[in-house]
């Protein structure tokens, strides 16, 4: 989503060369979370076969101890659909290069406004 997240910090919080003094509210950047390439390798590509880490998409609460519930039925719905899709068509490819599928940016869900796919 490109949406930030409001927060109040509760004690002053460091945050690289910043200190965020208690009592004031910040906004997480949701998008550009989870991109720090010291942390994650190839934040920005996607890739199905990496390793779980805990990252702020869908919370991570207090000492790191609350995960959104939803996370669990969105990786189980993904898995299944990304498995029947590919099961039933496994031919499926894009029929654009993938260059050619700008990104939309001007709502609050990423996506794409079109993806023209083919399949034999």
């Amino acid at each position: 989503m490109q949406l930030g997240v409001n927060r109040v910090a509760t004690t002053d919080v460091p945050i690289g060369e910043v200190t965020v003094p208690a009592g004031s509210t910040f906004v997480i950047a949701v998008p550009e979370a989870n991109r720090d390439p010291a942390r994650f390798p190839r934040p920005d590509e996607l890739d199905l076969h990496r390793t779980r880490t805990p990252h702020l998409a869908f919370g991570h609460g207090v000492h790191g101890v609350h995960g959104c519930l939803r996370q669990q039925l969105a990786r189980i719905e993904t898995r299944v659909a990304f498995t029947e899709l590919l099961t039933r068509l496994p031919s499926l490819r894009l029929a654009v290069p993938a260059a050619d599928i700008p990104p939309r940016n001007d709502m609050l869900i990423f996506g794409v406004h079109a993806l023209p796919v083919t399949w034999a």
